[in-house]
């Protein structure tokens, strides 16, 4: 998958966390790059689910996805409600949220990387 300004590798943790996205149909990614800007992680992905219910089987599919493909076991907060989900790899974070939740919280304003530097997956 293909992300203007933001070249995952094949077979990096963040090419697998957008794959995976995009397989299970996930709405409106957004891929932030951190490095420099951040410690935390190297990249923070957002991206919004249907209903609770895709967000909770796209976060499950996503830490298993993760784990089979050796970068270790990702923490995963949030799964009981499924409204905001957050899942911690390390080097990608990765937010996932039913759209009113995530439109409430503004995580890509928040983070001061307005529309113009936070890269929307698949629009070019």
């Amino acid at each position: 998958m293909a992300i203007p300004g933001t070249d995952p590798e094949p077979g990096s943790m963040l090419d697998l966390v957008l794959t995976s996205l995009d397989e299970d149909q996930a709405q409106e990614v957004i891929c932030i790059p951190l490095q420099g800007k951040s410690s935390m992680a190297d990249y923070m992905v957002i991206a919004s689910g249907r209903s609770t219910r895709q967000v909770a089987a796209i976060a499950q599919k996503l830490a298993e996805r993760l784990k089979q493909g050796g970068f270790g076991n990702p923490r995963v907060e949030g799964l009981p409600a499924a409204d905001w989900v957050l899942i911690d790899a390390a080097d990608v974070v990765v937010h996932l949220f039913r759209p009113e939740v995530r439109s409430f919280y503004n995580l890509e304003r928040m983070w001061g990387f307005g529309d113009a530097a936070a890269t929307a997956v698949g629009q070019a």
